[in-house]
């Protein structure tokens, strides 16, 4: 037998380790001296500690390994790590891919105005109404008026906080002309549908993001921008674009200071 100094060396782990295994009842001494204290292990158990080692390096926690090394609800433990596992390499995968892009149009001098990250939009309730507008530019007339209406119908409506306003364009292409858009706005709770206006509960989605400052007239460039980084960062859209409106004609006095946010509905392809 050995003390518990020599079988740490021999086990390649510190004796501060063969403590806590003894403590969660992974590696128990053979044999403790009760006058002294000393405690003694035997080379079998060396085979004991390399299993423990082996399931540590593969990420299982200290109550998992109990499990596994006494038999207990092992291919359960085993499939749900791999599981784990899998999913993390999926997450650096993905983080390497679009790393790797950054660092292309870094090298070939791309000119950084917009960047695309990923982020989750919350379940919210909106009232929407569809409308067919001559332009772009009418949404500055038919916005207030719709918020004053819906009031109007439903008294006591209050808007989310921060506000969550969006357009989602529904013609499938960009047009000049007769553009057929649908405006939402996040509201607390539901109020009465009726006069073109529906309240409707919206799911929780997955969006690639990018910030646009400055005019309307100039979104193009970040919705060609935001494709773009979709197609190339391993996406497929999922659903309509959003287009979400932060700061504007309402709380900024110059058009350069306007702050939209393009929304892309996007999962792994």
């Amino acid at each position: 037998m050995y003390r518990i100094g020599m079988f740490s060396k021999l086990g390649r782990v510190t004796i501060k380790t063969l403590r806590h295994y003894d403590e969660e009842g992974l590696l128990a001494p053979t044999y403790v001296d009760e006058e002294n204290g000393y405690r003694y292990y035997t080379t079998d158990q060396l085979f004991r500690l390399n299993k423990i080692v082996a399931l540590r390096q593969m990420g299982f926690s200290i109550p998992e390994i109990g499990d596994i090394v006494d038999g207990r609800n092992v291919s359960a433990i085993l499939e749900m790590r791999k599981a784990e596992l899998a999913a993390e390499l999926e997450h650096a995968e993905d983080r390497l891919f679009r790393l790797e892009n950054y660092m292309l149009e870094q090298k070939e001098g791309y000119c950084m105005q917009y960047q695309a990250v990923i982020k989750e939009i919350p379940a919210c309730t909106v009232f929407a109404a569809e409308y067919v507008l001559p332009s772009y530019s009418s949404l500055m007339q038919v916005m207030p008026a719709l918020d004053e209406k819906v009031s109007k119908a439903n008294p006591g409506i209050q808007c989310v906080k921060p506000d969550y306003c969006f357009n989602v364009y529904l013609d499938g292409e960009y047009k000049e002309r007769d553009v057929h858009v649908e405006i939402c706005q996040a509201v607390t709770s539901r109020g009465k549908d009726g006069d073109g206006i529906v309240f409707k509960d919206l799911p929780a989605v997955t969006v690639a993001s990018v910030l646009h400052k400055g005019d309307y007239a100039t979104l193009g460039a970040a919705y060609a921008y935001a494709m773009q980084w979709v197609e190339q960062n391993g996406y497929r859209i999922t659903g309509p674009v959003r287009e979400s409106y932060i700061d504007g004609i309402w709380n900024k006095d110059s058009v350069s200071d306007w702050l939209t946010e393009i929304q892309v509905p996007v999962a792994k392809k």
